[in-house]
């Protein structure tokens, strides 16, 4: 890998939310939940803002060694699904996937965009005579519904898939708070729920594609964000957008390890985080005015797409990957495979490796997404599971 595992640092008790080792194991459990938080504690907020400053001020500064573009391997014969792919970071990493060769899935909610894009690389590649191996099949992460039937529609083609990167997320800072047609929060939907919901049912192709992988776009922010099982939705306190996206990305890291842990070592399916950096996208579309503008003109800290796409071109192609999730399984350590913006192994926020509550927040995932909750050991083991949205059965 760019960077060594040493730079990994071992969780102290406290971040990992051990259960109170007094009396049985449920009465630990009872104890534990009599004293569960509502927010984090001000020495690890405090720390958490520190780490999105120092990413700011520095992250250039780090990834220096990096190529721009990233060099990719040859992936003739990959097929590899990238949501949110018509802009910004997506857009940036279906172009270099397909350029090296990889069958491209472009996953979007406007497919004439994304098939006008194709177009225009085969044009210019048509100088090289490399013909771009992409296609495109629509998706709209604010329906499950839709998540439901994109991962029928290609579940039914009994291929292999190789790679999931569940890219496209929103960040409307500023905004009120909203809510999908299925009646989730939309940071939490967009962000967390529906690319959770599609890795699950993608997971009988993952097995095809074996080894395989799943990469999350994450953000430095989820370091600020706490996410409490019983409200994940944002209800039952004052809503802010910046909280809405925080608790998203910490939910996405949370639900990320505990499927890492649950995914038997032998099945060869990774999850990674990736951390692409502060990149000038369009994720910051719903910005106000002013914003955007001091946005634009401090361009030297900030990536452009290209550099904000290589941690996660880095996760889904590099061959050392399989290996260091293999030996985090086999360390049990309690969160999944995180790669930094400068393709460096991280450590994911002190609340991030609290077990307890990252179980918590898979099972509330579980029935947000109208799954069951042993949904994951039956699409391992090859049988139908039924979802409350679409429908229709995934198998």
């Amino acid at each position: 890998m760019a960077g060594e595992l040493r730079h990994r640092r071992a969780p102290e008790p406290e971040d990992v939310g051990e259960v109170p080792s007094s009396g049985g194991k449920e009465e630990g459990a009872e104890e534990w939940r009599g004293k569960k938080r509502d927010a984090l504690g001000w020495l690890e907020w405090g720390r958490g803002w520190m780490a999105v400053v120092g990413e700011f001020l520095f992250q250039r500064i780090a990834a220096s060694h990096l190529a721009n573009p990233l060099e990719l391997p040859p992936l003739e014969g990959v097929s590899i699904i990238v949501t949110g792919a018509t802009s910004g970071i997506g857009l940036e990493i279906a172009r270099q996937l397909a350029q090296a060769g990889a069958h491209v899935v472009m996953a979007v909610r406007r497919p004439k965009v994304a098939q006008e894009l194709i177009q225009k690389w085969q044009n210019e590649n048509s100088e090289t005579g490399t013909p771009i191996n992409a296609e495109v099949m629509e998706l709209d992460l604010l329906s499950l519904d839709s998540v439901v039937k994109f991962a029928d529609a290609w579940n039914a083609r009994m291929a292999p898939l190789h790679v999931l990167i569940n890219n496209a997320g929103i960040f409307a800072i500023g905004e009120p708070q909203r809510f999908s047609k299925d009646g989730h929060e939309e940071h939490m939907q967009v962000n967390h729920l529906a690319p959770a919901l599609l890795a699950m049912l993608l997971i009988p192709s993952l097995l095809r594609g074996s080894p395989s992988r799943i990469v999350n776009v994450n953000s430095i922010m989820h370091t600020v964000g706490f996410v409490d099982a019983e409200d994940m939705n944002l209800t039952k306190r004052k809503y802010k957008s910046w909280l809405g996206y925080s608790n998203s990305k910490l939910a996405q890291v949370k639900f990320s390890s505990m499927l890492h842990k649950r995914i038997p070592a032998e099945a060869a399916v990774n999850v990674i985080c990736a951390s692409p950096g502060i990149v000038d996208t369009n994720v910051a579309r719903d910005l106000p005015k002013v914003v955007v503008a001091a946005y634009h003109l401090i361009p030297y800290f900030i990536f452009d797409a290209q550099e904000g796409s290589r941690s996660t071109l880095f996760a889904a192609s590099d061959p050392q990957v399989p290996e260091y999730c293999e030996m985090l399984k086999s360390e049990d350590w309690p969160v999944c495979a995180c790669i930094s913006y400068d393709c460096n192994p991280m450590n994911a926020s002190e609340e991030a490796h609290n077990l307890e509550t990252s179980q918590l927040v898979w099972e509330k995932t579980l029935e947000m997404i109208g799954l069951p909750p042993d949904a994951l050991e039956k699409l391992i083991a090859g049988e139908s599971v039924q979802c409350r949205y679409g429908q229709q059965e995934a198998e």
